[in-house]
């Protein structure tokens, strides 16, 4: 019995095919295309952007979207090749768990939920505000305590809106998966309109003269101290800096988050009709799409607004409203309710998909993840994701930041998968790939250590979170994944033999 024993590309592929856990195959590249936009078309156009340009970059801020997005591109050639070869649910889970061994499997899993639940939680109260807002333009105000917690309400207790979003978006995804995409498709659309809106109709405001200085001359940033300084600064001493050089790559460290939600398409590709071809181009087709569609609107609202003068929380909307188009403003806030509910539905299924995956493979309880038959989807899985997110969002999220956890658990994947790339070349060079990232091993290794220079971007005390975090994964692992998974039941230490699983 070891805790590095893994699991074959195709004894994980045969799992699939277990009527009590099947899933439906319904989905399309355009449909993973649509998934992958709105996952990733969210909160970061609609906050990061004007965030990141008032602080660190100014109008250089296109640059670095372009920086995060070559970082992101090269995570997300590494995703495209695992999910062309292992077309499973479950995503860096179940590549780490064919490549890297069980107990790095589990921690990649583990690390998933934490990224993937904590994230729909998180993107459900910023969608609250943005409905409340229009709740309040229609005359209709929540009690305080019922109300999103923003520094204009600072005694709200329970958040009322972004409780009963998840739970009607829980209900739309139990009911099925290709329904779930046809309601995606739906606000995707809208949500890509409302871009397009802001680049045509922003195009008209734009003052040259605020292009210029393009890159700010750099200044030193103020420090943080103690439990909220970034690790790299606890560690080495360094302090950030705003503008300049330095503050293009700090303004990609910001917006790198903007991209988060690609690797969800991967979670999906057992639910694909043609994964060998679909989930390559769904990818890598949804970050492309969307790293033009951020340039775009960063070179907009830059020139719209003087860099120094541009709201961080609500860039785009307040951009409009400077020039005179309150109702614009409103119509760009409607776009964001749209936008941030296709993030939440997708970071759901995300969940939901990689849980399934581990209770199939016994780490978890079998019971858990069996579908059901008319849906196809795992109910019972999906209720218990809804349940823990609806507790995030209405409460949890009240009373502790939780947007950097989202982050490392996104980061920590990235720099596992690109990992393993390499490593499931040197085992199985034998498999038929699809698609295969170009100068590999060096390419990955690049990805990795990108990735990881990113996280030591985050703050100690999110650092510890996720250490305590990973130490109760590693409680349950030893006191019931390691004995009860499906491997330790088949007395497997280590990788099957291809020829004995096909004969099988």
């Amino acid at each position: 019995m070891s805790v590095m024993r893994t699991k074959s590309v195709e004894q994980s592929i045969s799992e699939t095919d277990d009527p009590e856990f099947a899933l439906k195959k319904s989905l399309s590249w355009l449909d993973l295309t649509v998934f992958g936009i709105g996952v990733i078309i969210g909160a970061g156009i609609f906050t990061f952007t004007g965030k990141a340009a008032q602080a660190y970059a100014g109008p250089a801020i296109t640059i670095s979207f372009v920086v995060a997005a070559v970082v992101c591109g090269l995570a997300a050639l590494c995703y495209a090749e695992f999910a062309s070869t292992v077309p499973v649910s479950g995503s860096a889970y179940t590549f780490s768990y064919a490549s890297l061994g069980e107990i790095v499997a589990w921690i990649i899993g583990w690390d998933l939920l934490l990224e993937l639940a904590l994230g729909a939680g998180v993107v459900s109260q910023g969608w609250s505000s943005y409905a409340n807002l229009l709740l309040n333009d229609l005359g209709i105000h929540l009690p305080s305590a019922l109300a999103p917690l923003t520094k204009d309400n600072p005694g709200g207790q329970f958040n009322l809106l972004a409780f009963l979003l998840v739970a009607v978006l829980t209900a739309l995804v139990a009911w099925g998966i290709k329904e779930s995409m046809r309601v995606n498709l739906v606000l995707v659309a809208i949500k890509l309109f409302i871009v397009l809106f802001v680049i045509v109709a922003g195009i008209a405001y734009i003052k040259t003269a605020n292009y210029t200085p393009f890159v700010p001359p750099a200044k030193a940033g103020e420090g943080a101290s103690g439990l909220t300084q970034p690790l790299i600064q606890a560690m080495f001493g360094f302090t950030p800096s705003t503008y300049g050089l330095g503050g293009i790559f700090a303004g990609a460290g910001i917006v790198f988050f903007a991209y988060i939600g690609f690797d969800v398409v991967a979670t999906t590709a057992e639910e694909a009709k043609n994964p060998q071809r679909d989930l390559p181009i769904g990818i890598i087709a949804s970050l492309v799409i969307c790293t033009i569609l951020y340039v775009a609107v960063a070179f907009v609202i830059t020139g719209m607004v003087k860099y120094d003068k541009i709201d961080p929380d609500a860039a785009l909307a307040t951009a409009f409203k400077d020039v005179g188009k309150s109702a614009y403003a409103t119509v760009i806030s409607c776009g964001a309710v749209a936008g941030l509910t296709t993030v939440v539905m997708t970071l759901i299924i995300g969940a939901t998909r990689v849980l399934f995956a581990m209770c199939r493979d016994r780490l978890l309880p079998a019971g858990l993840g069996r579908t059901n038959p008319r849906t196809g989807t795992p109910i019972r899985i999906t209720v218990l994701v809804g349940a823990i997110v609806a507790f995030i969002a209405g409460y949890l999220g009240n009373h502790v930041d939780l947007e950097e956890m989202v982050n490392i658990g996104t980061l920590a994947a990235f720099t596992l998968v690109s990992l393993a790339v390499p490593i499931l070349r040197r085992r199985r060079p034998d498999i038929q790939r699809a698609f295969r990232v170009p100068l590999s091993p060096w390419l990955p290794g690049f990805a990795a250590l990108a990735s990881l220079y990113l996280m030591l971007n985050l703050s100690v005390e999110t650092w510890i979170r996720f250490l305590v975090w990973m130490a109760l994964g590693f409680v349950i692992y030893f006191a019931y994944s390691y004995r009860n998974s499906r491997l330790a039941r088949r007395g497997h230490d280590t990788e099957p033999e291809p020829a004995r699983v096909a004969g099988a």
